[in-house]
């Protein structure tokens, strides 16, 4: 069975180094707004996978990776992966984005990788390898990897902490997808919130998140691919 949130029992970071996840959560919020919004920064994703791995150093003196262990149980992985994919699209078509288009009928825009999926079998090969490279392992490095386990160590790393930084993050994400649009942004705070559950449902360990990234935008790129979505 899938055991809930781990509670911390002390400190994520010694008080006196509290004031670096606040930097950090500033800094990464000014990076996602910065890029996607303002286009005044690089993109987010490969600053916030460097952050994912430069930040143990900074904040516990040592580098930790504990994100990325092994599953205790690969096949318990897969199947949430799938459960959350389940849930992510359904939520997605049936309550999200009718919402959403009620309010900002404009198309959303497709990511152009995405769309690559309906020029040919070589594109959608290419679109698959960005989508389990760039946006499945990157965002969820830079995304839940990193900027929630900040965003919580400012609540002491608490599991209410690692809740409300999830839904901090959830919106960030969408704002990472602002070039879809109003309604976009909405399906993506959305998506971020799944994906942000099933990091919290699996402990903290980034192997569910990753195969739930990939397994969503491969539904999406196979949908393409043969004609099932406009």
């Amino acid at each position: 069975m899938v055991q809930g949130v781990e509670t911390q029992t002390v400190p994520y970071i010694a008080p006196q180094r509290r004031w670096i996840p606040l930097i950090e959560v500033i800094l990464g919020a000014f990076i996602v707004i910065g890029h996607n919004v303002y286009h005044i920064v690089p993109n987010e994703v490969p600053i916030l996978f460097a952050l994912f791995w430069i930040s143990p150093r900074l904040l516990r003196g040592k580098w930790d990776l504990s994100e990325l262990t092994r599953p205790h149980s690969w096949w318990q992985t897969i199947g949430m992966a799938i459960l959350a994919t389940a849930v992510l699209h359904l939520g997605a078509q049936l309550l999200v984005q009718p919402m959403a288009e009620h309010f900002w009928p404009q198309p959303q825009h497709v990511s152009s990788v995405i769309k690559m999926a309906a020029m040919g079998w070589k594109t959608a090969a290419l679109s698959l390898a960005v989508i389990w490279t760039f946006a499945a392992f990157g965002e969820e490095l830079g995304y839940r990897g990193y900027l929630i386990k900040c965003a919580a160590a400012l609540g002491g790393g608490s599991k209410l902490a690692y809740v409300v930084a999830m839904l901090y993050v959830s919106v960030l994400f969408g704002c990472g997808h602002f070039f879809k649009g109003p309604a976009g942004v909405v399906a993506s705070i959305w998506s971020g919130m799944v994906l942000g559950a099933v990091f919290l449902l699996s402990r903290r360990n980034l192997w569910a998140c990753i195969l739930t990234h990939g397994l969503a935008d491969t539904v999406a790129v196979v949908a393409l691919f043969l004609g099932w979505a406009n």
